[in-house]
């Protein structure tokens, strides 16, 4: 069994739900127990999109990713096993401590076959921060990779990961099947952020995978490494990527690296290139018979599952930006790329770090808002209650008359104290169906013009 290793980064799903009680006046912070039927939407389930994608994925409470990859050894009996696992930082508790704040966790990756275990690999992780906001970060931060050897065949495999903090566990068990890597032959399509490659099988493969297969629309490269075995010296290798559509988009061709015994080569497909959305890559070595695929993502985030980008300018309607959303939304697919970057950087407030955090509060506000305030046939983010919420957050004081009146005219107010802002929502048909009253519409748009004007 090989040593693992636990890599830092230089995106979890967001489910923040909170509801009011109705009939009194309350501080925010002291609203009860969320609903726990309430259903996240698609669009804000990433684990789902990643299981679908056939990722070892967990959700709440422990959010991760972990994938499998595949290369040879020095024998086709046996299989080089590539796990790597990826987290936020948000996804463990931190604690104080006099060099900053620390978190540790345990990741357990196990091979079993017929109840019997055939691999194990694992180890306690120390994560050490400079600042509260490193410790809160929600995007992929925190990489993890274990190597192991096993014969080809079907395995149970396990992985765990345990917060030592709290000890919280996110658990995920998958059938896979470790392939028999012959030679003549190939490996599998490798989604990497660093590859320098190997020499011989027998020596461990100097990588630090992308465990999603996922970049950022417009804003990072598609990197896959390759390798061949038993191909003539000077070939090249192939790939072709398929866009949502199932169209061909994209092709590469590049010499490989390395000799007869092994080669190898490594496919990069810059960010002005890629499609928005779930994409498949197809690669060949001139000369072998094999070829093999990788599903990858091209998203706007790893915490929003949004791959179209119909999609994602329809869910900015009240993040402020209309200008620039209306010229993403008539612009020629080619160009949005560069427009997204664009756009990216005008509204990111904070520039060195990898988010941008002021739409990671918007759709965190849009989410939380779907799940709140749904009225009779409409979205809750699209509500006029929804509406509010996104553009200012939690008000300060609720006071909710609905549930003691019955017929028009019940009343819900929200305070903004800072902001010296009461709005009226009326139901003035009895269908609970609320709207902001003209007076309320016209100040509520007011401070929202001011906020922005402030950046």
């Amino acid at each position: 069994m090989d040593s693992p290793c636990g890599l830092r980064l230089a995106p979890a799903a967001l489910v923040v739900l909170l509801v009011t009680s109705a009939c009194q006046w309350q501080r925010v912070g002291s609203e009860p127990e969320p609903d726990p039927s309430v259903v996240v939407p698609a669009l804000f389930d990433p684990t789902g999109l990643y299981r679908r994608m056939g990722f070892l994925a967990s959700g709440p409470p422990l959010p991760y990713v972990g994938g499998l990859r595949y290369l040879a050894t020095g024998t086709p009996d046996t299989t080089l096993v590539v796990f790597a696992l990826s987290l936020a930082n948000g996804s463990l508790s931190f604690r104080r401590t006099p060099d900053g704040f620390e978190a540790s966790y345990t990741p357990e990756f196990t091979l079993r076959r017929d109840g019997r275990v055939i691999a194990r690999s694992g180890s306690e992780e120390r994560v050490l921060l400079g600042t509260r906001e490193e410790a809160r970060r929600s995007d992929e931060s925190i990489i993890f990779q274990q190597l192991v050897r096993v014969a080809p065949g079907t395995y149970d495999a396990i992985v765990s990961v345990r917060d030592a903090q709290t000890g919280t566990i996110g658990r995920i068990e998958q059938v896979v099947t470790v392939p028999r890597l012959e030679r003549p032959g190939m490996s599998g399509l490798v989604p990497v952020y660093q590859s320098e490659g190997r020499v011989t099988a027998d020596e461990a493969p100097p990588l630090l995978l992308n465990p999603r297969a996922t970049v950022p629309f417009g804003l990072d490269t598609l990197r896959l490494y390759l390798e061949a075995y038993g191909a003539a010296p000077g070939g090249m290798a192939h790939a072709t990527l398929f866009g949502p559509l199932g169209d061909s988009v994209l092709a590469r061709e590049v010499p490989l690296t390395g000799d007869g015994a092994l080669a190898w080569a490594l496919f990069e497909f810059l960010p002005e290139e890629l499609p928005v959305g779930e994409i498949r890559a197809e690669a060949r070595v001139t000369g072998l018979a094999d070829s093999t695929s990788l599903r990858a993502l091209v998203s706007f985030s790893e915490q929003w599952a949004i791959t179209n980008f119909d999609e994602i300018l329809a869910l900015l309607r009240f993040f402020g930006q209309d200008r620039a959303i209306a010229e993403m939304r008539a612009a020629d697919p080619s160009e949005r790329s560069e427009l997204w970057r664009a756009f990216w950087r005008a509204t990111d407030p904070n520039p060195l770090t990898p988010q941008n955090e002021s739409l990671e509060l918007y759709f965190r506000r849009v989410q939380e808002a779907n799940e709140r305030f749904r009225e009779a046939g409409q979205p809750g983010w699209i509500t006029e209650r929804g509406e509010v919420f996104i553009g200012l957050g939690e008000p300060d004081e609720i006071f909710d008359s609905s549930s003691d009146l019955q017929g028009p005219a019940r009343i819900i107010r929200w305070t903004y104290l800072g902001e010296r802002l009461i709005l009226d929502f009326v139901d003035d048909t009895g269908f609970g169906r609320f709207r902001l009253t003209p007076s309320s519409r016209s100040e509520f748009q007011r401070v929202l013009n001011m906020l922005r004007s402030r950046g």
